[in-house]
Parts: C-alpha cells; sequence; structure tokens
C-alpha cells in the first residue's frame, strides 16, 4: 500500500520548524542537508542560503514528514495561503490530546479538541509555523 508523506515549504525556519514537531511526535532526524552540502555542476548557492534547509525528514510512524526551506532566488512562500492540512491519526483518545497540546502551542485553533459531528475526537488549528493540522482519534477504526 502507499504512503503518503507530506512536504512543507519554509522560509529560512525550516530547521526551526521540526525541531518543534521533533519535540512533539519524538525520534530523530532522518535527514538534514543544508543548502551549502549541495555539489551539483552548474548549480551554484547563493551567500544568504548557504545554511538554509535543502532537505529535512522527520520519520513519524510510518510514514516521514519532509519539509525545506525556500532558496531565495525563488522568493518567499505565503504562509497565510491556504495549504493543504496535515492530518494525523492518533491511536488513542489521550495521544489525540497529548498531540493536539503540543503542536497547538502558540497556534491558531480553528475547532478545539472535542468530539466532532460524525463521532470521532477531533481538533483543526494553524500551527506557529503557519501549517494547518487535524489531529483526530476515531474510536470506530480496528486496529
Amino acid at each position: 500500500m502507499a504512503t503518503i508523506n507530506p512536504w512543507i515549504n519554509f522560509n529560512g525556519n525550516a530547521e526551526e520548524a521540526f525541531t518543534f514537531y521533533k519535540s512533539v511526535f519524538g525520534g530523530e532526524f532522518g535527514e538534514l542537508i543544508r543548502m551549502k552540502d549541495l555539489k551539483w555542476d552548474g548549480y551554484h548557492v547563493q551567500a544568504e542560503d548557504a545554511e538554509k534547509v535543502w532537505r529535512i525528514t522527520l520519520p513519524i510512524g510510518k510514514n516521514i514528514l519532509i519539509g525545506n526551506d525556500v532558496p531565495t532566488m525563488l522568493g518567499r512562500v505565503s504562509e497565510e495561503e491556504n495549504r493543504s492540512k496535515i492530518a494525523v491519526s492518533a491511536e488513542s483518545r489521550e495521544e489525540a490530546e497529548s498531540l493536539f497540546n503540543g503542536l497547538s502551542v502558540g497556534a491558531t485553533v480553528e475547532m478545539p479538541m472535542a468530539e466532532s459531528p460524525w463521532g470521532t475526537w477531533f481538533a483543526m488549528f494553524r500551527d506557529k509555523y503557519g501549517i494547518e493540522w487535524t489531529v483526530e482519534f476515531d474510536p470506530n477504526t480496528k486496529k
């Protein structure tokens, strides 16, 4: 079965955001490659981009959260645009609450953690980095 691994663009704070996500989900980075480490013929990294993240990964369960900083030459990512949400499916109500409590620090909460109209324990919010999340526990999902 295929897996879905979200990939998020940042405006120079990918490492900070991923360090925060790691503090919530646990684990270790799978990769952390800076732009200065790229070795491509004909590709020159601008000085202001040298320390930016080219690729960072954080394994979460069977999936991988992937991110990068956008090179200066490509302009800024709009942090106010309606990005696709990252949907986290928790294995228990307690895990859902723990993930919500961690990820929503400094967030704009659209729907606080509560019983949803469709019978799940659910929350929806935009984290302090502008990334939109849902956290959900479905008690009817068989494990």
